[in-house]
């Protein structure tokens, strides 16, 4: 997909704070640091629009990103070990658990993993949840530049297991853009 525009649009904790209108949305979830904000920032062929940052749980709403004035990226807090209060973590899981099962517009879940670990006990969670709701979602093994191709082909096989899905499981990087592409076509299939 050409990105023409892509814009910071609001942040929320609220239903009362979600867009409104009907574009359709496409969230991004996964551990703190796993690279959500570099991934959307690849993906959308824009440096700095999501930031970033080393100190994991930097997100701590809901960011929409409005794309081509026709698309939302939702940013979604990431879940782990943040470094943040523990009442604000406790903040966290309501307000997205709100979003993913009451959101008539959200379209599907970039799920992202680590490529060079296994699926953690959260992540699963997540994407149990996910597949309770009948949520569309993609998993995006982020950082994979660090894994050889041997490698790559032996965690997809190790991912597959363990999520136990027929779900698109795409290998990322945000560092050289493996895999942009084809996260593209997996996402256009699930908005259109």
């Amino acid at each position: 997909m050409k990105v023409s525009t892509a814009e910071f649009f609001r942040a929320a904790e609220e239903k009362k704070d979600y867009p409104p209108g009907e574009y359709s949305e496409l969230a991004f979830a996964g551990r703190s640091n796993v690279g959500k904000s570099s991934m959307i920032n690849t993906l959308l062929g824009r440096r700095n629009l999501v930031r970033t940052s080393k100190t994991p749980g930097h997100t701590r709403k809901l960011n929409f990103y409005l794309i081509n004035g026709r698309l939302y990226f939702v940013d979604l807090p990431g879940y782990g070990f943040a470094k943040v209060p523990l009442e604000v973590r406790e903040k966290w899981r309501p307000m997205v658990e709100t979003y993913l099962t009451g959101r008539r517009q959200l379209a599907g879940v970039v799920v992202i993993v680590d490529a060079r670990r296994p699926p953690t006990e959260s992540d699963m969670s997540l994407i149990e949840f996910l597949q309770a709701y009948d949520k569309p979602l993609i998993v995006a093994a982020t950082k994979a530049d660090k894994l050889t191709r041997n490698q790559m082909a032996e965690q997809k096989r190790t991912i597959r297991s363990a999520i136990q899905m027929d779900v698109p499981i795409v290998f990322f990087s945000a560092l050289n853009g493996l895999g942009k592409n084809e996260l593209w076509k997996e996402i256009k299939k699930i908005i259109e």
